[in-house]
């Protein structure tokens, strides 16, 4: 009996070391993970800031010295200069003053689609001129002049490249970034593109371009959301042959520093008239498919790429009606009621989402009329399938499984071409 008292009180004794040592651990591992934690916050909140390729003068200004520069820029081509502490953010100034100022001698700016102010019109022609400010000439390269002319670059030796992209195939600057390429090439110039982050850069989806439906908004085997920086695309076009006659560029880009392509950026400067935040460039892959439709994006309102509608979908509890603005003087359904929806507070997107077209062209009162008649919706997309598929009643899964195969050979294509 008192054996068995005996035994039974060892044993208790036994079991609360057991769960003494047990609690330990577990708070020995809570604790390390607590430290973990907070040394990846503390990494977190003291990350060196993204420094763009425009801002390390450094790095470029040795390689114009002696040169004559020609810059392709827009009203994004900024270099940042920080504030005084008493006061918050940062301020800009636009690459071409900062040159002029800093004795480079700058002979022409070449103005890519919406004009080197970028104010005008998507696909509205943008005429040469003169910089107010500094009185250099602007050469356009959209309308009938998207690649330069011999002409235009015999008293150029180096080209800067200096846009602010958004990451989307049918977005046109990368589309002027290959035809700069080419004509530097062809004509011995030396270019230098100073990157910057790709606001889309965390995902990469959607159909690859077929060759046959090539245009300036899609000139290349591409994904609609490619995943790549201006610098990286850059490279790519040169590794991957695609300048006309496989000619090849003298190419340098000035990398971004403490960038990776996981990181939130949002753009200080909006890059186009009709993208004014990072809600409307976070949606733009996946609502630009409607400009080949009878649908409007916004275009004519203040709520640009962020709500789509048009008078022939059923009424909804939203409802906007395009007028004249800024970048859209003629917009599409302007002063009709247009019903429809608005996705200014929806979350983020990490995926093209077809789920919009779809329901648009699945309650259009005429189906027949929903894509317009000119073709755009086939060069946007880069392939006649989406909208057969469209037509054909698929859902959004069965549609995206069809572009998996493309995806996945453009990501093992793309590797070689990746700076961060």
């Amino acid at each position: 009996m008192r054996f068995n008292v005996f035994k039974n009180t060892v044993l208790l004794f036994v079991l609360v070391l057991i769960s003494c040592a047990s609690k330990t651990k577990n708070n020995i591992s809570d604790s390390s993970e607590l430290l973990i934690q907070t040394k990846q916050d503390s990494i977190n909140n003291k990350l060196d800031p993204i420094v763009v390729g425009a801002n390390q003068t450094e790095a470029y200004l040795p390689l114009l010295k002696g040169k004559r520069v020609g810059i392709v820029a827009n009203q994004t081509s900024v270099i940042f200069l920080e504030k005084s502490k008493e006061a918050k953010g940062k301020s800009f100034t636009h690459i071409v003053d900062s040159l002029v100022s800093l004795e480079v001698d700058v002979k022409t700016v070449f103005a890519p689609e919406h004009g080197f102010r970028g104010t005008a019109d998507a696909g509205e022609i943008v005429k040469d001129g003169l910089d107010v400010k500094t009185g250099i000439p602007i050469i356009s390269l959209y309308g009938n002049n998207k690649k330069p002319t011999a002409d235009q670059l015999k008293d150029v030796d180096v080209v800067i490249f200096d846009i602010q992209d958004v990451g989307a195939r049918f977005y046109t600057y990368i589309s002027s970034l290959h035809y700069v390429m080419e004509a530097c090439a062809e004509q011995n110039k030396t270019l230098i593109v100073l990157d910057r982050p790709n606001p889309n850069g965390h995902y990469v989806d959607g159909p690859i371009l077929e060759p046959e439906h090539s245009s300036f908004v899609g000139m290349h085997p591409i994904p609609v959301v490619h995943g790549l920086t201006i610098g990286e695309y850059a490279q790519m076009i040169n590794g991957e042959n695609w300048l006309k006659n496989k000619v090849q560029c003298n190419l340098t880009v000035i990398t971004i520093k403490n960038y990776n392509r996981n990181m939130r950026y949002d753009l200080p400067i909006k890059p186009s008239p009709n993208l004014p935040n990072a809600q409307s460039i976070n949606l733009y892959p996946s609502l630009c498919f409607f400009e080949g439709t009878t649908i409007s994006v916004g275009r004519g309102t203040d709520l640009q790429f962020q709500v789509y509608g048009s008078p022939y979908l059923p009424k909804t509890d939203f409802a906007f009606t395009p007028q004249p603005n800024e970048g859209a003087k003629f917009p599409k359904h302007e002063n009709k009621i247009c019903n429809g929806y608005n996705l200014s507070d929806v979350s983020p997107l990490k995926t093209l989402d077809l789920s919009y077209l779809l329901n648009a062209y699945n309650t259009t009162e005429n189906k027949a009329d929903f894509f317009l008649n000119n073709g755009f919706f086939t060069k946007l997309a880069g392939t006649k399938k989406l909208q057969e598929q469209i037509e054909a009643g698929w859902s959004a899964d069965k549609i995206k499984a069809t572009w998996t195969s493309g995806l996945t050979n453009f990501m093992v294509k793309r590797q070689p071409y990746l700076l961060y």
